[in-house]
């Protein structure tokens, strides 16, 4: 069951890069509530994705 999971997470984090905006080259603190939670939700999804 944990491979599905780890092969579900690694597909959403490839569509996450396709798709959603970079933020590597912004000031973080200067961003608003929304890509704020954007960078939480691709770190979570990125989290997961990677091995233990």
């Amino acid at each position: 069951m944990k491979t599905v999971k780890k092969a579900f997470f690694k597909t959403l984090a490839r569509v996450n890069k396709l798709i959603m905006p970079q933020y590597s080259k912004r000031d973080l603190n200067r961003l608003s509530k929304l890509d704020q939670a954007l960078i939480a939700y691709r770190y979570y999804v990125t989290k997961n994705a990677l091995d233990d």
